[in-house]
């Protein structure tokens, strides 16, 4: 009789989760597969929208059509007869090398629409602060970050102008590089997963003992211990130190022991990572974060949006400490500092 009991026990559970979502053979949410995360809802809450947490449908479309029109603007045809660039770069930081011309959006892919859950479109990933954006960086934070971006900081005036300071070049070495240039970590932010310019497919791989992230945008790679401890403080990772349990049908990761810097802009070692997968009846996840580094933000930080399902694949992407460019970035700076002549003496001659 006890039999026949556990027998009908487990057939009424298998009964339950087929109209349920996809289950591990011991009942847990398999969340193995490809997943698309890239959306047009901003991490952080335009001002437009004030202390607005949704938009109406007529907003989200709204969203989408005008960044998609300017995807479509950027991607006009050039035109042939179109003067050079300006020698050296025209200065303007936020093109590439400085306004000497780069490719156009071809390349560009942080999604084609915004995401909605439970029937709402949210205005802004981050959900908390209220206002829906990211806690005031402290002052300390801001001068460290700047110190290790200083390559991408630097205003382009086509000459070596950075010798006219006393402090450390931002071409003095590959060292000098930020470490996303030297692909030492991701364009886009890992621990938590944030949406970027583009590459944005995950893949998870799932086992009763881990749980795998693979991430297309610079290859990382999260190895997720289930129900272990965390590992000691002194050995600290890129992507940390990041241990799953089961709450329900919620994986619950919590990450810590970063190296002093991470994929998430201005993070340092104090970074503490807090994530809920909740799996769908049609096979998208619903991802929450919580965000804590005392030494980095005034508060604590949450966000939330939605991992689509995919049937597509997640290719290589081929970016390494060795690439091609280091040599001539290293290469033109050194050129540059051979040419250049201090103001003082350029007004004398």
């Amino acid at each position: 009789m006890k039999s026949l009991i556990g027998i009908t026990v487990v057939v009424l559970a298998c009964i339950a989760y087929a109209d349920d979502i996809k289950r591990t053979s011991t009942g847990k949410p398999d969340f193995s597969g490809v997943y698309d995360t890239g959306t047009l809802t901003p991490l952080n809450r335009p001002a437009a929208f004030g202390d607005k947490q949704f938009m109406t449908t007529q907003e989200a479309e709204q969203v989408v059509k005008t960044t998609l029109g300017r995807f479509e603007w950027a991607n006009r045809e050039s035109s042939a007869d179109r003067e050079a660039p300006v020698k050296g770069g025209d200065g303007n930081n936020t093109a590439g090398a400085g306004g000497v011309g780069g490719y156009n959006t071809f390349w560009i892919d942080p999604g084609s629409k915004t995401f909605e859950i439970d029937g709402k479109f949210r205005t802004s990933i981050i959900y908390d602060p209220p206002n829906g954006r990211q806690p005031p960086m402290l002052p300390a934070a801001m001068l460290r970050m700047a110190s290790s971006y200083a390559s991408f900081g630097y205003m382009n005036d086509g000459t070596a102008s950075w010798l006219a300071s006393d402090r450390p070049g931002p071409f003095d070495g590959p060292e000098s590089l930020a470490p996303s240039e030297r692909c030492l970590i991701s364009f886009g932010a890992t621990t938590p997963t944030l949406p970027s310019l583009y590459n944005n497919y995950k893949r998870i791989v799932q086992t009763e003992d881990h749980v795998m992230i693979l991430q297309e945008m610079v290859h990382d790679a999260r190895i997720i211990r289930m129900n272990a401890e965390h590992g000691p403080e002194a050995l600290r990772l890129w992507l940390g130190d990041s241990v799953g349990r089961w709450e329900g049908d919620t994986l619950v990761v919590e990450t810590k022991h970063f190296r002093p810097m991470s994929s998430l802009g201005g993070a340092d070692e104090n970074l503490h990572v807090v994530e809920r997968f909740n799996l769908l009846p049609d096979g998208h996840i619903v991802y929450k974060f919580t965000v804590t580094d005392p030494t980095v933000w005034a508060a604590p930080w949450s966000g939330e949006y939605l991992w689509t399902s995919s049937e597509d694949n997640v290719y290589e992407y081929a970016c390494h400490e060795g690439n091609y460019a280091m040599e001539g970035i290293l290469k033109g700076a050194r050129i540059l500092e051979s040419e250049w002549v201090p103001a003082a003496q350029a007004g004398g001659q």
